[in-house]
């Protein structure tokens, strides 16, 4: 794994990439922290400059991430990688690892930020307040580099790859509002489900190589879909709020921020990068063995 990460982090530098995007996200949160913290002198750093360059993440993290993957195949030295003595499981962590390093670069010189604050006057609750904000900000950019890096992972053109990552974050970001759109009834959730179930169950299908099972698996999700319809409906509307919630990514940044810490928000951003980059390892061990 450690020759994966020395390998990742020596070829975004090779080129200018990484500096580019390290000058990107540093220019990005200079302009607000020069224009609100310094020339209105809040101490909050958190809610008037990390909040602010979200929307910076949207491009900065797939432009990251695009080459990750998709680069290996396009090239073909993924079937080095792959024919490699180093796990699947260590290709992807070296690979995320290396990302991961290169996205804190930024967050250290935005942890210097914070601590001109401290000498400015911030008090030492703000200050505390500020750091927790910037561990909170780091894990969710690394829990947004696991998802560039699954969708890098499916295909070998960089574009694709990078555009396809630009869509889902910014659908995340949109959940917000997307999610008060079903809120009013069950039968949308219902629709939805439905849909869900029958994509599970053609991927079932296509796994199990089983027409059969495929039809069963969908058939059995009807059934058990349209009795929670017809007996709890209000449960198939809670249900999928709370599926929409799951996928507001950086909707718990920002109550993280305008409350105050909370363990769950952390530990939600580790468990959204633990979960793709199992499925990262699952798309590779697939292809190892195809």
């Amino acid at each position: 794994m450690a020759a994966i990460f020395k390998r990742e982090l020596r070829s975004c530098f090779h080129g200018m990439i990484g500096a580019v995007l390290t000058a990107f996200m540093l220019a990005s949160t200079a302009i607000y922290f020069v224009a609100l913290n310094l020339g209105y002198g809040l101490p909050d750093f958190g809610y008037y400059t990390l909040c602010r360059t979200i929307f910076v993440l949207l491009l900065y993290i797939p432009v990251l991430t695009m080459r990750s993957f998709a680069e290996e195949r396009h090239s073909r030295t993924d079937q080095l990688l792959l024919t490699s003595p180093v796990s699947v499981g260590g290709i992807v962590l070296g690979k995320y690892f290396a990302l991961c390093v290169i996205f804190a670069l930024p967050c250290l010189v935005d942890a210097g930020m914070i601590l001109v604050l401290k000498v400015l006057g911030a008090t030492g609750t703000s200050t505390l307040a500020n750091f927790s904000a910037l561990l909170c900000y780091y894990l969710m950019g690394c829990a947004a580099i696991a998802i560039g890096v699954f969708l890098s992972s499916l295909t070998e053109n960089q574009i694709i790859a990078a555009v396809s990552g630009v869509a889902a974050l910014l659908l995340a970001y949109m959940m917000p509002s997307l999610r008060t759109m079903f809120t009013t009834g069950s039968a949308v959730a219902l629709a939805l489900f439905t849909a869900i179930a029958a994509v599970l169950s053609v991927t079932a299908g296509l796994r199990s190589k089983s027409f059969t099972l495929g039809c069963l698996s969908f058939a059995g999700c009807c059934v058990a879909l349209t009795a929670l319809f017809l007996l709890k409906s209000s449960w198939l509307t809670e249900a999928f709020s709370a599926v929409l919630s799951a996928l507001c990514l950086f909707t718990p940044f920002e109550e993280f921020v305008n409350s105050s810490f909370s363990i769950p928000t952390l530990v939600y951003y580790l468990t959204v990068a633990a979960v793709f980059l199992f499925f990262t390892a699952q798309g590779l061990e697939k292809r190892r063995w195809n």
